[in-house]
């Protein structure tokens, strides 16, 4: 078989600080001091934190060890369905870290932060640009932040027509914050169930849509990896009943360049700079969510916004109508920079073909794996495929017994038992910056599994057994968790 990425190779144990630390250690030196000692309060020493004494060595010794005990991006293939993990090209990195923006303190006076207030500005345009949309705010802080915001603007703009409204429509194959963000709003959700073929169908929106709905929140593709064909059908009539459409784009790294949001009847859109526009994601973080809205919903925005006057850049409260602000400073401007050099850097061409690269690799992995593993819904799926463990299953072999043993042959695991629609799940994004080579690796590791299934189902029961931590008991961990250290 071909050699794999996952090793027997030496992974050195390592204690906590507190355990490595010896009384009088010390990683530099002081210069001798010229003023006289003099003791502190006994109040202001007492009860504080017992920090270990590490030399120099101790601690470079010991983060170096445990980052090699982590699996990322830039380590290898990361096929986490629905949170895009993809490579993250370092030149992003480079210009946030420019002393210009890294040391802008956010409390600068608008004068002394322009170059900060005009990249944001002009990364506000890009994005409205590049979705079909009218009008960007970047201020949400993460993905679900963007969803808490665009809902938070539907109800505005309900209230504002003096007839505010109490339900909102949910599809069974939404991202699981929808109904979340739905809820804090103070709308009831209510259930969209997809039909055979995995999409929304717009008989049944027809069916649930009336004048107490404020709208509907459709993730697009949805978490199955699929468009939603009938997306225009669906906007037309949830429009007719006076209701707003909410697009979930988390998954708009599919779709840059190829479909204008606008233009199929979506009114609010969140995305996700952290997945769609390669900046860090997950513990890599943080995350930025910008919320982009149509012309008649621009008024609702939070606040402050960045507007052009008189040739300087200010951020403006005057609006009255918005729905306030989010958190005390305007974002985290760290990856609005990272986006921004992302997007200049590879051009409306290229973004466009990062999404059918996208697309393509899905559908590669999904063609190569289906008649080995249960495949929901045989159709051309989008940036990501769901398969089940339906087959396995047969064999008393789970989902969790595949991904486990997947660790062994040196993948990260895909997203598990989600979506919920899927019992089962196997949810699978190559993205768009894995090479054919390392697609047809990890397609030759799932296919071995499946063999092992057959004969020697026990290798899958009994894996990882190359990691630095071995099969953990999750019901035992569920229920006496260790929070200790």
């Amino acid at each position: 078989m071909t050699e794999m990425p996952g090793t027997t190779g030496l992974l050195i144990n390592e204690p906590l600080l507190w355990k490595k630390g010896r009384k009088g250690r010390s990683g530099f030196s002081i210069p001798k001091q010229d003023i006289p000692s003099y003791p502190l309060e006994e109040a202001l020493t007492y009860g504080g934190p017992d920090f270990p004494d590490l030399c120099e060595v101790d601690v470079v010794r010991h983060y170096t060890r445990l980052s090699q005990w982590n699996f990322g991006v830039d380590t290898g293939m990361y096929p986490l369905g629905s949170c895009t993990m993809k490579y993250n090209p370092k030149t992003n990195e480079r210009q946030a870290a420019l002393p210009g923006f890294a040391l802008a303190h956010p409390l600068l006076p608008e004068e002394l932060c322009q170059g900060v207030l005009e990249l944001i500005f002009h990364l506000q345009h890009y994005l409205a640009e590049i979705t079909g949309m009218d009008a960007v705010s970047l201020q949400p802080a993460a993905g679900a932040q963007g969803e808490f915001s665009g809902m938070l603007i539907i109800h505005a703009f309900h209230r504002k027509k003096g007839a505010p409204r109490s339900k909102i429509l949910i599809p069974d194959t939404a991202h699981g914050t929808n109904p979340a963000s739905a809820t804090l709003c103070g709308y009831r959700c209510v259930p969209v169930k997809s039909s055979e073929r995995g999409i929304i169908a717009h008989e049944t929106v027809a069916s649930l849509m009336d004048d107490q709905t404020a709208g509907i929140m459709v993730t697009n593709p949805n978490t199955l990896g699929l468009f939603e064909n009938n997306i225009i059908k669906i906007a037309k009539i949830v429009h007719e009943k006076g209701g707003i459409v909410y697009c979930d784009g988390a998954n708009m790294n599919a779709l840059m360049g190829i479909v204008n949001m606008g233009s199929i009847g979506i009114d609010v859109l969140h995305l996700n700079l952290h997945k769609t526009f390669s900046t860090p994601h997950g513990g890599g973080g943080p995350g930025a969510g910008p919320v982009c809205v149509r012309k008649d919903l621009e008024p609702f925005l939070p606040v402050p916004r960045i507007v052009l006057e008189n040739g300087r850049f200010i951020l403006s409260e005057q609006f009255p109508d918005s729905i306030g602000k989010l958190h005390a400073f305007y974002g985290n401007v760290g990856v609005m920079i990272k986006a921004y050099s992302y997007i200049l850097s590879m051009g409306p061409d290229s973004l466009k073909k990062a999404s059918q690269l996208a697309v393509l690799n899905a559908n590669y992995i999904k063609e190569k794996l289906k008649d080995l593993f249960f495949l929901p819904h045989d159709v051309r799926c989008m940036h990501e495929c769901v398969f089940s463990d339906e087959h396995q299953r047969k064999l008393k072999v789970t989902t969790l017994d595949i991904v486990k043993r997947l660790m062994d042959f040196g993948f990260h695991p895909p997203t598990i038992y989600f979506p919920l629609v899927v019992d089962g799940a196997m949810m699978i994004e190559p993205t768009e910056t894995e090479s054919k080579e390392n697609l047809d690796l990890f397609i030759e590791a799932m296919r071995t599994i499946a063999g092992e299934a057959e004969i020697h189902p026990e290798r899958l029961k009994d894996a990882p057994t190359r990691c630095k931590v071995k099969r953990l008991d999750e019901v035992a961990a569920a229920r006496k968790p260790c929070l200790s250290g």
